[in-house]
């Protein structure tokens, strides 16, 4: 198949590697151009996946999506704002598209605009992972270190029917098991990194503001495991007034890492004491403050409000952090045109659909 992949930070080349090792035709787009600049025609894998293979790259979103089967969208949150009307409006309608990860109902946001440009009831699907296939870094124009590879991540889809098919066609495509989710709230809950992310900001934004390195897991100290227990618990009581359920902090470490079950901070730290080091940010400007807070804990409380749910914990890290700061982290304009009292039948049927 060949898939076209929009975003070209690291996810993105490094889902491009995965497909391209299981004999599919990848094509990247950068949305600025510069993500795509220095990529002649193949990509260097190092770490967990030594490899190098083809990949063309695409200067247009029209050139991305012809001749493509699948399309995956692989960009930071903090970017869906201004890219999902320029998709909407140069998406066939045939085509299927998986959103990685699908923070914030951006497939809502992504479904209604392809309505309000006409889009056909009966197109194709769109997919929500609830985070990436796998995670790295860019080490150079044309080379990544792939430092984790999911075997399985929940899937939803728009309609909520299509979930098994997405789920299908990524792991045709990339390999991961994608056992299908109740819908794409679902999956908007189900991503971990907002609370483990947020609470390692919180703990060590000094370490972050004076660029030190430290080993999050490391970090991850009995205390700031009580603070992500906490977030955890909220975020169980917000999922189940939705009616959906999501698995916990420590559900999602022991499927990343293997680490077997135990008390959070047992886990973490024997993923510190096995796993090679994984490094935190060492600067304010990280997407653990961009991305997870705007468009993971300060969304879920949008979704609490709606239903009454009290999140005392979560609000208080959002508070904190943005204290901390400066930056206003309650800004998310993906869900400002969308009322979460009002999400009804979209969840199962998507918009403009039927």
């Amino acid at each position: 198949m060949r898939v076209a992949i929009l975003g070209a930070g690291a996810v993105g080349p490094i889902c491009a590697v995965l497909a391209a090792r299981r004999g599919h035709e990848a094509v990247l787009f950068s949305p600025s151009g510069a993500g795509t600049r220095g990529i002649g025609g193949r990509l260097r894998a190092e770490g967990l996946i030594a490899a190098e293979v083809p990949v063309a790259v695409a200067a247009t979103l029209a050139e991305a999506f012809a001749g493509a089967d699948a399309a995956l969208l692989a960009v930071p949150a903090h970017a869906h704002a201004a890219l999902l009307p320029r998709i909407a409006a140069a998406l066939p309608d045939s085509l299927p598209l998986v959103l990685t990860p699908a923070l914030s109902l951006a497939p809502l946001v992504l479904d209604g605009l392809r309505a309000d440009l006409g889009g056909a009831p009966g197109r194709a699907p769109l997919g929500a992972m609830a985070t990436t296939p796998a995670g790295g870094r860019r080490i150079g124009p044309d080379a990544v270190r792939v430092t984790l590879v999911r075997s399985e991540v929940p899937i939803a889809a728009l309609p909520a029917a299509a979930a098994a098919e997405m789920g299908a066609l990524v792991q045709e495509l990339f390999g991961t098991l994608c056992p299908a989710a109740t819908n794409v709230l679902e999956v908007a809950l189900g991503n971990a990194n907002p609370i483990t992310h947020g609470a390692l900001a919180l703990a060590n934004l000094t370490r972050m503001e004076r660029a030190e390195a430290w080993n999050q897991y490391e970090m991850m100290t009995p205390a700031v495991c009580r603070l992500m227990e906490a977030l955890d618990a909220e975020r169980a009581a917000l999922a189940a007034a939705w009616g959906v359920r999501v698995d916990g902090v420590a559900a999602y470490l022991h499927r990343a890492n293997g680490v077997p079950l135990a008390p959070l901070a047992e886990m973490t730290a024997a993923i510190a004491a096995s796993a090679g080091a994984v490094m935190g940010p060492t600067a304010v400007a990280t997407r653990y403050l961009t991305e997870d807070i705007p468009f993971g804990l300060s969304a879920w409380l949008r979704l609490a409000a709606a239903k009454g749910v009290a999140m005392p914990v979560t609000a208080a890290v959002v508070t904190a952090l943005a204290a901390l700061t400066g930056l206003d982290l309650a800004a998310n304009p993906l869900l400002d045109g969308l009322d979460p009292a009002a999400l009804g039948g979209a969840l199962d049927g998507g918009v403009g659909r039927g």
